[in-house]
């Protein structure tokens, strides 16, 4: 019992193992099965793959396979399979080849037969759309002078030449409508050829015979007009659109007898704007759209310049031209609205020309009335309005693309902005091209609409000349001014319309700066270097004369205003100005130069770090320098020498003489400006090289003029001669002593250079008229000096060899 009781562990254990087994081997028949299966696809490809590459591509039958056995065993090599699929691909191609290109070309010819003999190309042209347009002007030139050689010889009554013109008109129509459904290019030429008669014939026959009244005769274009318009839409043809709409402008120009009914031709125009309008929006038709805006624009622009008398047409003037700009930008934003037009830039331009005409105009109108000069600021507050209402329309309903919302409340802000300069003074023009240009530059950058972008750049280039333009204007009108007339000193229109453009132009080198917002120039692109300079120079240049100019007015005021008429012995009149002012003037503008460019350093050193800005600046510095060095110190000599010789008309006080040292202390810092940049590190050596000449003939310059100016004061007699002559040469010793200390070369050879200097003049100017006295003076004292650089030489040669040596 016990034994069996110890087995039945075991059989139960290999009862187990048996299942397991009987599994495995019933997956391995599955496995087998398959296999064979997976060997008889192989070999049936194979076969078919062989019997392709024997050429054989019509027979499949088993004779075939009788001669040609496939290998039995399993494929080894898939590249074996390729290999046979892509010759046996070639063989087939090639033998299948000609058989298609033969049935092909059998089709082909088919086809061929079965259609027409087609005319080239050019025939086409020229038979079926060139020759009806130009008969159908021939016609009309023939009708017009038909009619002109009758009124010119009385052949019929003025009402017969009318009705004639009526019934061609009416014929060529009909015949044109009736010739549609079989000719319809040819049938669109007639009608539009008869639209343009009708509109011939009902001019005339109110403008020269007074057949009609008026009201008939635009109640007959409204009819012309209509009809053109459905004619346009039924043909879908953009001729009869351009024939018959934008030709009609042509007529009150031929046909005008010149009574000066200039509301009858706006009211012509306006109707002829509308139907235009109406198809190009209806059929999409654009280039109706850009017609009619250049012809009316064009027409309305010669009557201002050349027919327009402010008194008798103010009102008329202002309400057509609020008519057109209307027509235009509705159809723009109708455009835009419902077509849901993507922006481009020439809708950009076309919005910007609309609105400026219609603002350019207006002003223009305004300005030279009377009252409407006083509405000149509300004038510009409607223009802000009107797009402010677009704006918020687009905002509140959502409408159109958001690029339009952009625009209309820039178009807004510029309005605004302008308004208050725009009702003080007539600079409305710069301020607006620069208002405008910030914003689309703003919209451009921050919104990622590069339309704009690259149009506010021509407006910063429009906008930079129209402020030189003003200032060349503004600054020049105070010659002759009575002294009530003047100008206040910074408080006035002219100088608030630089600081407006300044900070326009500011804001947009700020943002220009700014690397979160792309450029729409390429950065690799010479554009986008031209404005990345430009800019900044326009900014920099316009800051700086900007305040320039009104030192410059305020002491030129000055000058002009102290004008006063001495009789001479010859009874002759003599006007005397106090010319110190003028030496003032000079002075103060060198001395806000210095500032400036002084200013413009410690920006830049401290915010900005711009390399090619911090050389600009150091040139800038440079040329200042020099500048004030001949000019400065000049004009500082000749108030020293009208406080030594005053004038029996004009007071001079102490002020002449120590305003010399504030303009030292502007002069200083000029240099210490210069000299924060060499210490920089990294600073090439010749930089170093040319601070020390500067700053060495900038000290030698200014004690040459202090020593004067002291000896002038002291009476001497001696300054150009002994004085200079002492201090050139004691400046010499100091520069090559220094030099030596320093172990600087082009400091001692400098100071040697000098001294020669010094030499010549000492022998050449100074002997001539010196006594003996200074003579001796002079030659002692430039001796012991030579002596003292020859020892110091001598003691330090071993030093001078080596900085040479190395």
């Amino acid at each position: 019992m016990s034994f069996l009781m110890k087995r039945q562990p075991n059989q139960l254990y290999m009862a187990t193992n048996q299942e397991l087994i009987d599994k495995l081997i019933e997956k391995l028949e599955l496995l087998f099965k398959k296999q064979a299966e997976f060997s008889s696809e192989i070999n049936s490809l194979k076969e078919e793959l062989y019997h392709l590459k024997s050429g054989s591509v019509e027979d499949n039958t088993v004779s075939t396979f009788e001669e040609i056995q496939p290998d039995e065993s399993p494929v080894k090599d898939l590249k074996e399979v390729v290999e046979l699929i892509t010759e046996a691909s070639e063989s087939v191609d090639h033998e299948t080849q000609p058989i298609l290109e033969t049935e092909y070309q059998a089709e082909e010819k088919i086809i061929a037969d079965k259609k027409p003999k087609s005319k080239s190309s050019i025939e086409k042209f020229i038979g079926e759309n060139l020759l009806n347009k130009i008969g159908i002007i021939i016609t009309i030139i023939g009708v017009a002078i038909g009619a002109k050689y009758s009124i010119e010889n009385d052949l019929i009554s003025p009402l017969t030449r009318i009705i004639l013109g009526y019934l061609t008109a009416i014929g060529l129509l009909g015949f044109g409508i009736k010739l549609k459904e079989t000719y319809e290019s040819y049938s669109a030429v007639l009608v539009s050829g008869a639209i343009v008669i009708l509109y011939f014939i009902t001019f005339f026959a109110y403008s020269f015979y007074d057949l009609i009244p008026q009201v008939f005769a635009f109640a007959l274009m409204v009819v012309f007009t209509t009809f053109t318009v459905v004619a346009a839409i039924s043909y879908n043809k953009q001729v009869i659109a351009h024939i018959g709409l934008v030709g009609a402008y042509a007529v009150p120009f031929l046909l005008s007898n010149g009574s000066g009914q200039v509301e009858v031709l706006f009211s012509y125009m306006a109707i002829i704007n509308i139907g235009i309008l109406i198809i190009s929006f209806k059929k999409y038709w654009k280039s109706l759209y850009y017609s009619a805006f250049i012809f009316t624009w064009l027409i309305f622009a010669s009557w201002f310049f050349f027919e327009y008398y402010e008194y008798e047409q103010f009102s008329l003037a202002l309400s057509f031209l609020s008519i057109f700009f209307i027509i235009f930008y509705v159809t723009f934003l109708a455009y835009k609205m419902l077509k849901k037009e993507v922006f481009k830039t020439s809708d950009i331009v076309l919005l910007l020309l609309n609105s400026f005409f219609f603002y350019g105009f207006g002003f223009a109108i305004l300005d030279n009335h009377e009252t409407g000069t006083q509405l000149l600021g509300l004038f510009t507050l409607g223009n802000a309005v009107i797009h402010f209402i677009v704006s918020v329309l687009f905002y509140k309903m959502k409408l159109g693309d958001k690029n339009l919302f952009y625009l209309a409340s820039a178009m807004v802000l510029v309005f605004i902005t302008i308004t208050i300069p725009v009702q003080l003074d007539g600079n409305w023009v710069t301020l607006l091209w620069v208002s405008e240009a910030a914003l689309l530059f703003w919209l451009g950058r921050t919104k990622g609409i590069t339309v704009y972008e690259k149009l506010s750049y021509p407006l910063m280039l429009l906008a930079f000349i129209s402020l030189l333009q003003d200032w060349s204007f503004a600054y020049s009108a105070y010659y002759g001014l009575e002294l009530e007339d003047k100008i206040p000193f910074i408080f006035n229109i002219h100088f608030l319309t630089s600081l407006l453009f300044v900070s326009a132009f500011g804001f947009i080198v700020w943002l220009y700066r700014k690397e979160d917002y792309p450029s729409a120039p390429q950065p690799t692109s010479i554009w986008h270097r031209l404005w990345s300079y430009g800019i900044p120079i326009i900014f920099v240049f316009t800051a700086y004369y900007a305040f320039r100019l009104e030192i410059e007015m305020y002491w030129d005021q000055l000058y002009h205003t102290t004008n006063l008429s001495i009789a001479t012995q010859d009874n002759y009149k003599e006007s005397i100005f106090n010319y110190d002012l003028r030496d003032f003037k000079t002075i103060w503008v060198l001395n806000y130069s210095l500032i400036c460019v002084a200013v413009l350093s410690f920006i830049n050193f401290k915010f900005i770090k711009n390399t090619l800005l911090e050389k600009i600046a150091l040139g800038l510095t440079v040329v200042s320098i020099f500048v004030f060095l001949t000019q400065g110190l000049l004009a500082l000599s000749d108030l020293r020498e009208s406080y030594l010789n005053p004038s029996e008309y004009f007071a001079q006080s102490s002020f002449h003489l120590w305003i010399r040292y504030v303009c030292f202390a502007f002069l200083a810092l000029a240099l210490y400006t210069c000299y924060k940049f060499i210490k920089r590190e990294g600073i090439a050596k010749g930089y170093k090289i040319g601070y020390d000449i500067i700053l060495h003939v900038s000290i030698i310059w200014v004690l040459s003029s202090e020593l004067i100016h002291w000896m002038d004061l002291s009476e001497s007699t001696q300054s150009y001669k002994l004085g200079l002559s002492i201090l050139w040469g004691v400046y010499s010793f100091l520069l090559i002593a220094f030099g030596i200390w320093k172990d600087k070369a082009y400091l001692r050879i400098g100071g040697m250079i000098f001294f020669g200097i010094t030499l010549i003049k000492l022998f050449f100017y100074d002997i001539v008229h010196l006594n003996t006295i200074s003579k001796t003076i002079v030659f002692v004292s430039l001796g012991v000096l030579l002596l003292i650089i020859s020892f110091l030489y001598n003691k330090y040669k071993n030093q001078i060899t080596d900085e040479v040596n190395d």
